[in-house]
């Protein structure tokens, strides 16, 4: 599970810082300027929930039982968003425009010959290995083992009464209790 999403997260987060499309748009001198963006200017929704996934992964081994459950229905959720996110802008040319008219420095400008890359699919591919990792989470996590009781906060039990053994006393002191307040 735990690598299942890393490795989707690792996809994600390096597609993209990928560029995802790529255009040309008219100069108002006549000549052709080169426009391209990224999949984190074309949307922040896979990076930020893959970010999510990794924390998840991590939370996934401190909690138990119906906590670990949530935690990985959570995961799934948030691998179905990042490829949804990834499909929707897979062929969306709307950022390309909008970085063309911020070269250009007017509203209107619309880029030409756009090009699409691979990166959007392959975090798609990525959000996919987080939704497995999710479900396996939901299906398996049960029989996982958890962190030892020693990360348990500590309880509090009753304070050292004055007929206890020495032991007994530096025990109470250890637990942070005042032996001698009654």
């Amino acid at each position: 599970m735990l690598l299942l999403t890393v490795l989707g997260a690792v996809l994600v987060l390096t597609a993209v810082s990928r560029v995802w499309a790529t255009g040309k748009v008219a100069g108002v001198t006549g000549g052709t300027l080169d426009v391209s963006v990224t999949g984190s200017t074309v949307s922040g929704l896979p990076t930020g929930l893959a970010l999510a996934a990794l924390a998840a992964a991590v939370a996934v081994f401190a909690v138990r039982g119906a906590g670990r459950i949530a935690v990985g229905a959570l995961m799934a959720l948030a691998g179905l968003g990042v490829a949804a996110g990834a499909a929707a802008n897979a062929g969306d040319a709307t950022a390309l425009h909008t970085e063309a008219a911020r070269k250009l420095a007017l509203a209107g400008a619309q880029a030409e010959q756009v090009g699409h890359s691979v990166w959007p699919w392959i975090a798609l591919a990525g959000g996919l290995l987080i939704v497995l990792a999710g479900l396996l989470t939901v299906r398996f996590g049960r029989d996982w083992p958890g962190m030892g009781s020693r990360y348990d906060a500590p309880t509090r039990k009753a304070p050292a009464r004055a007929g206890d053994t020495p032991a007994d006393l530096w025990k109470a002191l250890d637990r942070g209790e005042d032996p001698t307040a009654d």
